[in-house]
């Protein structure tokens, strides 16, 4: 039997479909992935009821936030390897992805998390041979910083 190979613009579809549809975590949050390359990628979230932590004030739960800056040091992390891995079979590349894991998360938050929609922007700071670390900022729909984020992945 010959492995089937794949090309980056397939890789990259599959990987926007996993992280959108087929996680189930992403998709309660309600995961919208607006950039996704190499460098770069954008993640978006509406303000739902369900994401709330504190009602008094309607302000995004921070652990809503923590995991929004993973998912996107994740995505991120995914993006950057992906791209190394064109020409390799399917089998090889699930293998790969299902060894990605977080290390470390640094969460600094800076401002209540209120606004009608948040981007998640994550970029690579460094990749090597097993570890990646990605820089995220999480800002609201008016722009403003509402909390920073580095990670370290396991790749």
């Amino acid at each position: 039997m010959t492995e089937q190979k794949i090309n980056y613009s397939d890789l990259r579809e599959l990987l926007w479909e996993v992280y959108e549809k087929r996680i189930p975590f992403n998709r309660i949050l309600g995961i919208k992935i607006e950039h996704l390359d190499a460098d770069n990628v954008c993640v978006k979230i509406d303000m739902k009821k369900e994401l709330i932590g504190n009602y008094v004030k309607g302000i995004l739960h921070g652990g809503v936030i923590s995991s929004i800056i993973d998912v996107t040091g994740g995505l991120a992390t995914s993006a950057a390897i992906l791209e190394k891995m064109e020409g390799y079979s399917i089998e090889e590349i699930i293998t790969r992805f299902t060894k990605l894991s977080t290390v470390d998360l640094r969460i600094d938050y800076l401002r209540t998390g209120t606004g009608k929609h948040f981007l998640s922007k994550g970029s690579v700071l460094r990749t090597g041979n097993k570890i990646t670390v990605i820089k995220t900022e999480f800002r609201n729909d008016q722009g403003l910083l509402i909390a920073a984020g580095t990670g370290t992945y396991l790749i």
